[in-house]
């Protein structure tokens, strides 16, 4: 492409003041973050004369970062810096274009309805119509509140009939965003430059798909990254790595941040892998093996990992108590009361629990995504039966899945006793949790319970053995025959 250079006869800074045509991306690297941010890394080719150059930058996202932006003449560095810099964002807009024009005269096209004639009106815009409501990151955004206001033959209309025609695009207004900066260069000719810059707009997520088999006792895995560019611009033959991981940044340094999910669809098929994971700080980087598209406004979806044959143990979860407890946790003024507590939740929790190791067919650190589980019914069909969502996962790590409440079991929980001593500084609370399995097999229930009326607790009598999984959870397990009941009774002293 040509590259053309405009030069003025004004000194400025003791150079004469030039303008570089050209510019546009030869080649371009994104890092995506789970995070709605991307770095973007461009290769640009630019024709500075000697001094001073004005230089255009187009094709540059809308949710730019403009204080992230950092400039390299890669020709020669040393010789060409920036020294100003304009983001320039002012996009062609309705409620743009209206304001450049109040008070001034415009012209409304209007149409009679009998003869169909065209006949011009000539008008002084009094108000747009719109209300500016930049919010985050001062991000334009703009609201219609209500019609136009003209004054038209020296009367005032709200709504004026016609077609508003303008005389000319405002000075000011540009079509996309671009980077305008003021370049010094010791050097004249072409320069071949690197920009970088951080951006919203461009945000991945992993997406995984679980295939169960007919015993629920493994299962297939695929992993999908799902890339979505509303960043305002398109990025061809991209080179693409992606951060996985908690990384700290400064909120509302970003403009204009979007988010989208898209489903992931089903593949059984096994292919090479096509992402390269390795380590990043404290954080996981993965590198795509070949450059990608992306165009504006699209959802992109790459294979990034799979495993097979996955070994994965259903359990059943009863708590009885529900969410309620953690308001009352340590409460001096519930803990003696003995009408509180006594919630009966009747669900009972299916979880999946597989670990993420080599030896079972995965291994690989697993980004924070949603897990959508799948199993095939009596026809061999594939069917949906739950979803989670998973944060970040080292290797060797367990893997816990709530997939939602099973059909054929129910739970019962229920305070038998409470007593008080030693002045109200000592109670004891006797209860009893009961799980009916209805289902044609046999199946594990782990029965949560929260001590909450106290930090001091003890068990001082229990139907089952017990485990304390910390301060405020206790697990006792039952095995219940298929058709059959299990019941836990347990009685707990609290002082203080």
């Amino acid at each position: 492409m040509e590259k053309r250079i405009v030069c003025g006869a004004v000194l400025l800074l003791g150079g004469v003041f030039c303008q570089a045509r050209g510019g546009e991306r030869t080649s371009v690297d994104l890092t995506v973050y789970n995070q709605n941010l991307s770095l973007v890394r461009e290769e640009r080719t630019f024709a500075l004369e000697r001094g001073i150059s004005e230089v255009i930058v187009p094709d540059i996202p809308s949710t730019i970062d403009g204080t992230s932006v950092h400039f390299r003449s890669m020709t020669d560095p040393a010789g060409v810096r920036v020294l100003e810099q304009n983001y320039q964002y002012d996009l062609v807009h309705p409620a743009r274009l209206l304001e450049r024009y109040l008070g001034k005269e415009v012209d409304f096209v209007r149409t009679d309805p009998v003869t169909h004639r065209e006949d011009t009106v000539r008008a002084r815009l009094l108000s747009t119509g719109y209300t500016d409501q930049r919010g985050y990151g001062n991000v334009p955004a703009y609201a219609m509140t209500g019609g136009l206001i003209a004054e038209v033959g020296g009367k005032i209309e709200i709504a004026p009939e016609g077609r508003l025609v303008l005389p000319a695009l405002p000075d000011g207004l540009v079509l996309k965003p671009r980077l305008q900066w003021l370049v010094e260069s010791d050097r004249p000719g072409e320069h071949a430059s690197e920009v970088s810059y951080l951006a919203g707009g461009l945000s991945w997520n992993a997406d995984y798909i679980v295939l169960l088999d007919r015993a629920d006792a493994r299962f297939d895995l695929t992993a999908w990254v799902t890339l979505v560019n509303n960043s305002g611009t398109a990025f061809r033959n991209a080179g693409l790595k992606l951060v996985a991981g908690d990384v700290n940044i400064v909120q509302n340094a970003i403009a204009g941040m979007m988010k989208a999910r898209s489903d992931a669809a089903l593949n059984e098929a096994a292919a090479a892998p096509q992402f390269r994971q390795t380590s990043l700080f404290e954080y996981k980087l993965y590198t795509l093996s070949r450059r990608t598209d992306l165009a504006e406004g699209e959802t992109k979806q790459i294979e990034l990992t799979s495993g097979r044959n996955i070994p994965v143990h259903k359990t059943f979860v009863y708590d009885g108590q529900g969410e309620s407890w953690r308001s009352w946790l340590n409460n001096p003024s519930y803990r003696n009361q003995g009408s509180l507590g006594q919630e009966s939740n009747p669900k009972v929790g299916t979880f999946l629990t597989f670990r993420n190791a080599e030896s079972g067919g995965l291994g690989m650190p697993l980004p924070k995504g949603k897990v959508r589980v799948y199993k095939r019914d009596d026809d061999g069909r594939e069917q949906f039966i739950g979803e989670d969502e998973i944060d970040h996962t080292p290797k060797d790590e367990d893997v816990r899945l709530y997939l939602g409440n099973a059909f054929d079991m129910t739970g019962e929980r229920s305070q038998k006793d409470f007593r008080s001593f030693a002045g109200g500084r000592v109670v004891e609370e006797t209860i009893q949790v009961r799980v009916r399995n209805h289902g044609a097999s046999a199946a594990d229930v782990q029965v949560a319970e929260h001590p909450w009326r106290w930090a001091g607790w003890d068990i001082v009598d229990s139907s089952h053995e017990w485990t304390k999984i910390d301060q405020s959870t206790l697990r006792f397990p039952l095995h219940i025959a298929a058709g059959g009941e299990g019941t836990v009774t347990y009685t707990i002293r609290y002082s203080w």
